[in-house]
């Protein structure tokens, strides 16, 4: 029996129905384990190597280019930023510490005792230099670009010290220098960064021999640290369970998650996250396009009930990109209603019947709780009279697709947002791919002047009021229907000790890690 269908048809249907059928589902999971210990004759020989489960490969480890998730997470690892930030999304020293000349006018000063590069060669201004200088060319097509584009000139001044000087006063800029620093010289010889990395971070390339295959070292100590893609997630529990993987960090259903919980030699944790899902739309389609389909898709989506069957409860519904308690966030806003009442004489309203229905195409990755979750909203949307068509790739393909535009509707996530100059990355309509993240092509003046007014407001009070506005009129506008916030989880085995969940989910908590033999 498909799991799937089943969790959709309940889901619509009866909630109760819907959970004790997730239990016949985990029954299944606990089944398949059983089985596969049972035929496992030995165990994996112990080593010093900790095995660390991905859903899905890096891309590019090259910090000017990489934008999804998996690579921005272990770059941070690979790279040394400028800028960096505390708890409370509150921009701190990382590199390099600043002092304020005047509003358009910064100077960063390295600090002292810094680690090289990871081939020896000492980090110095000039590398911070061309990095940016690299991004803020616009032949260079970095999607990083139109965040910086504020810079108007870098001065190098000394080995330890750079200007920066800005095209307008914008208090928030020390928080928008967080790129991993790369070396002169391998800009300046064309170096592969994005499959041959060279940092000065926590962590140094050890060996990529295949896609789904990623080795790094801990400076520190010498700690090798594989991360290893493994797919199907009901595989991946059980390499856990086996030992052929140490740590899991989220893509697990909740009924997974529940079942590790369980074990004796497993500890699970968690921690409530900012990463924000969503619905994107192709905005110049010329049905998606339309706000009035997209208020419809907005009240006819369940996301409560989603987050209780399919998410353990482990998330928070969203209204907004950022998270009420950001300093920018918009408290005053409040998740779309479930109303399938209103979604359907919307939808009439439309022009659409039973005898006309509405055909959409809707794109997401195979990760197989992704998949789950598309076919729950494929389900709801049908009980409202919508037909939707559900196609699922793998990320590269799929996200190669979304950057290009090639989609009507598809799911994703932002993760580690801190400032919300995110607001011109992905809504702005100069920040069309490649020069920005504005993959739905929205065009509002109405956004873009808000942006714009954020952006040169004199102070942060000004600029939080100017977000929050941002934030009403997109909400207005519906480019993405919002859906929650998940929460982080990781799932260990009683070897690992020391490992931190972060709250945007990075990898950090692996410079710290610990294993030990039994």
């Amino acid at each position: 029996m498909n799991c799937m269908k089943i969790v959709g048809a309940a889901l619509a249907a009866n909630r109760s129905r819907a959970s004790s059928l997730l239990q016949s589902c985990l029954f299944c999971i606990i089944l398949l384990a059983t089985i596969a210990l049972a035929l496992s004759a030995c165990t994996q020989p112990p080593d010093d190597v900790i095995r660390f489960g991905l859903a899905s490969s890096p891309t590019n480890l090259d910090p000017r280019f990489a934008t999804d998730a998996t690579s921005a997470r272990i770059n941070r690892l690979l790279y040394q930023r400028l800028v960096d930030f505390d708890e409370n999304i509150r921009p701190l020293p990382a590199l390099a510490t600043w002092a304020v000349l005047t509003p358009r006018h910064y100077r960063f000063t390295l600090k002292t005792g810094r680690n090289p590069f990871h081939n020896g060669v000492p980090l110095t201004a000039r590398d911070v230099a061309a990095t940016y200088r690299f991004i803020l060319d616009p032949a260079n097509a970095s999607p990083h670009r139109s965040a910086l584009r504020l810079i108007k000139r870098i001065e190098v001044i000394d080995v330890d010290t750079l200007d920066f000087h800005i095209e307008r006063p914008d208090p928030l800029f020390p928080g928008y220098l967080v790129i991993g620093i790369v070396p002169a010289a391998a800009i300046e010889k064309d170096h592969p960064l994005h499959r041959d990395p060279l940092g000065s971070g926590a962590f140094r390339l050890s060996a990529w021999p295949e896609p789904g295959r990623l080795q790094l070292t801990r400076q520190s100590d010498g700690q090798l640290v594989e991360f290893l893609r493994v797919g199907d997630p009901t595989v991946r529990v059980l390499k856990l369970l086996r030992g052929e993987l140490d740590l899991l960090q989220n893509d697990l259903s909740a009924e997974m998650i529940d079942y590790l919980g369980q074990q004796a030699d497993i500890t699970v944790s968690y921690r409530p996250g900012n990463n924000f899902s969503y619905l994107g739309f192709n905005l110049r389609d010329p049905l998606t396009g339309r706000p009035d389909i997209r208020a419809v898709i907005a009240h006819a989506i369940n996301r409560q009930a989603i987050i209780d069957h399919l998410l353990g409860g482990h998330a928070r519904t969203a209204a907004t990109l950022l998270p009420p308690n950001h300093w920018a966030g918009n408290p005053a806003l409040v998740p779309l209603d479930y109303d399938p009442e209103r979604a359907r004489r919307l939808l009439a309203q439309a022009g659409y019947t039973a005898d006309n229905p509405l055909q959409l195409q809707y794109k997401t990755s195979t990760d197989p709780l992704r998949i789950r979750i598309a076919t729950v909203i494929q389900q709801q949307l049908a009980d409202i009279g919508i037909d939707m068509t559900l196609s699922s790739y793998d990320w590269g393909t799929f996200y190669g697709d979304i950057k290009a535009g090639r989609f009507q509707m598809y799911s994703l996530a932002w993760v580690g947002i801190k400032t919300p100059d995110i607001f011109r990355y992905a809504f702005h309509s100069h920040s069309l791919p490649p020069e920005g993240a504005n993959r739905g092509r929205l065009a509002d003046a109405r956004v873009d002047a808000l942006i714009e007014a954020a952006e040169t407001a004199s102070t942060l009070n000004g600029q939080a009021d100017a977000y929050r506005a941002v934030q009403a009129r997109l909400l207005e506008l519906l480019p993405y229907v919002p859906l929650w916030y998940e929460d982080h989880f990781v799932a260990a085995r009683d070897t690992i000790t020391g490992y931190r969940l972060a709250g945007d989910g990075n990898y950090d908590g692996l410079k710290f890690v610990q294993h030990t033999h039994k």
